[in-house]
């Protein structure tokens, strides 16, 4: 935000860039103040600001594999003292992080390349009453009874049946399921 104020500010101004983006003009003349006097940072800024570098070269001696925890224990170990929930932060502000093993990040990107499901409503969902698109499929599955329960999902009659036991089955339904 204040790189983006510091760039246009010369073409609107200030504060009406300030109303428009929601932030105070006061807070962008601190960010500016402390650029030129590094001195009025916050002690916390100031700390940031000397760790970064040497956690950037305690990670790179470590053939940057280190995790937040690894790298925690790396820096108590060459005297820092800093909490692991500062070098998580810092590392986020950096950009680093550790390996990760096993299963990969998951994302909710969709591979278009691939077939999607078929749609049972047709995707028209807007009904004309309650209850009248079924998320449910116009089939019947059958599976084979497994001990004394029989699993069984049927339409019948626009009821969805599943998990009933085999001897609550009338004789139509377990004649309709072949068994």
């Amino acid at each position: 935000m204040i790189a983006f104020i510091k760039a246009h500010r010369d073409i609107c101004g200030v504060e009406p860039i300030c109303r428009v983006v929601q932030i105070a003009p006061s807070t962008f003349y601190a960010h500016l103040a402390i650029e030129r006097d590094p001195d009025l940072a916050s002690g916390r800024a100031k700390r940031d600001a000397e760790l970064r570098p040497e956690m950037k070269r305690v990670w790179e001696d470590n053939l940057p594999v280190y995790s937040a925890r690894k790298l925690w224990h790396a820096m108590k170990r060459e005297k820092f003292d800093i909490a692991r929930c500062t070098v998580e932060r810092l590392m986020r502000d950096i950009g680093i992080q550790g390996v990760r093993r096993g299963k990969k990040i998951k994302t909710t990107w969709p591979d278009k390349a691939l077939p999607s499901p078929l749609d049972h409503v047709n995707r028209q969902f807007r009904a004309t009453m309650p209850n009248q698109l079924w998320g449910c499929p116009r089939r019947r599955h059958w599976f084979k009874p497994s001990g004394r329960r029989f699993y069984l999902c049927l339409d019948l009659a626009g009821f969805c049946l599943c998990g009933i036991r085999y001897r609550y089955l009338c004789q139509q339904d377990r004649w309709l399921a072949g068994i």
